[in-house]
């Protein structure tokens, strides 16, 4: 990593011809777009992603990076916090470029979530692959990214539509945030800013890329059955027949006032679905003891509470295992806010810092992370790029 001339920016360096390229500026700056331009180098860029802080001018910064950046595809959200070249930050603009001289991409903007039509939508992607592929035939590494509104309360019906038009392509994304507050969280694309909306990009690189998604959570042995619940709100009223908040903080021991963003950091919940246990996280206490959470929930669902392994060295452990065959050039990270309200829970922020600038991660603190035809929580989820000349995974 290297750092900017001003010591206000923080810039990362990809190592490799065509390889991405990253940097933040301070998010409330006046000239922000200007200084990151500055950050991130002459390009030209096929694309930049950019994950504004919570409260910064988002019309204003995706209306100046429209014209700062006329050749490229513009496009990012709203973040919980963001990751820079030095780790967990707030306050910050993150830019992540990816230059022309490596890649090809397309950009499909999705309207009214809750109204989504699948058969159009399926349709779009389609014409936008074979488009892409007509442009970028040589270019033999194909997946996508998704950025979403993390309170649309939609991912898991448009990773399900995506999947039917994305066929071996795989994906993976991340839901816009809005710090700690769950208030608004908003998409932007091509200088527009969008609410109950997701911007799929369709990107084929000459950079081998390999997809991950990793989270340091083991199932317990304390099951519960939802026995009440509204899937539209994602909301469960009562559990194994008890108002739901009571019973899962019975079963940790706890009083109902004393659940709170750290508890349901250090215990999620999980279900079990092909093979293998996903996170469910609870968002907060509603009205009537309710649990609120972040992805689907239904009636029926036996739910496992989680315990959590050491966050530091499973990090470092699962992101050492991208480079057992050359290290990553960058990775682009989407990363679950209640990672990261753990980690300031048990004071191990500075720790987490440290391995994900080693290891050159960069993105934002999200509402919920995509990873294939899941939209899943608690995560962390994305996409490591190798220089054309390593090796790499696939």
């Amino acid at each position: 990593m290297i750092s900017g001339n001003d010591p206000g920016i923080r810039a990362g360096q990809a190592r490799g011809a065509g390889c991405p390229v990253s940097a933040s500026v301070d998010a409330f700056a006046p000239d922000a777009i200007a200084q990151l331009a500055q950050a991130l180098g002459p390009g030209p860029f096929a694309q930049v992603l950019l994950f504004a802080s919570p409260g910064a001018d988002l019309h204003h910064l995706a209306t100046q990076a429209a014209t700062q950046f006329p050749q490229a595809i513009i496009c990012g959200c709203t973040t919980a916090g963001e990751i820079t070249a030095q780790g967990y930050a707030e306050g910050q603009l993150v830019g992540f470029a990816l230059p022309r001289t490596g890649f090809e991409v397309e950009a499909l903007v999705i309207e009214g979530l809750d109204r989504l039509d699948a058969r159009a939508l399926i349709a779009d992607l389609l014409r936008l692959r074979q488009s892409l592929a007509r442009r970028a035939f040589e270019r033999r590494h194909e997946f996508a990214i998704l950025l979403v509104d993390g309170l649309s309360g939609q991912e898991d019906a448009l990773v399900a539509a995506l999947s039917g038009g994305l066929g071996p392509v795989p994906i993976i994304g991340g839901s816009a945030g809005d710090g700690a507050s769950f208030g608004r969280t908003l998409i932007h694309a091509r200088g527009q800013v969008y609410e109950n909306a997701a911007v799929l990009s369709l990107v084929r690189s000459d950079c081998q890329v390999r997809l991950f998604s990793l989270d340091h959570l083991r199932p317990t042995g304390a099951r519960m059955v939802v026995t009440r619940a509204d899937p539209a709100r994602r909301s469960v009223a009562r559990i194994n027949d008890e108002p739901a908040a009571a019973e899962y903080a019975r079963l940790l021991g706890l009083q109902t006032d004393q659940l709170s963003s750290f508890v349901f950091a250090a215990h999620p919940v999980l279900v079990r679905a092909g093979g293998r246990h996903h996170v469910r996280a609870i968002q907060r206490v509603g009205q009537g003891d309710q649990l609120e959470f972040f992805a689907a929930i239904d009636e029926g669902l036996v739910l496992t509470i989680a315990e959590p392994d050491d966050i530091v060295a499973h990090l470092d452990r699962e992101l050492a295992q991208l480079a057992t065959t050359g290290a990553p050039s960058a990775i682009l990270g989407f990363d679950c806010i209640f990672r990261r309200i753990e980690a300031e829970g048990r004071q191990r922020q500075h720790e987490l810092s440290a391995i994900l600038a080693r290891h050159r991660v960069t993105g934002f603190s999200t509402y919920g992370e995509q990873i294939g035809a899941m939209h899943v929580n608690q995560t962390m989820t994305g996409v490591a790029f190798y220089p054309p000349d390593d090796r790499g995974d696939e």
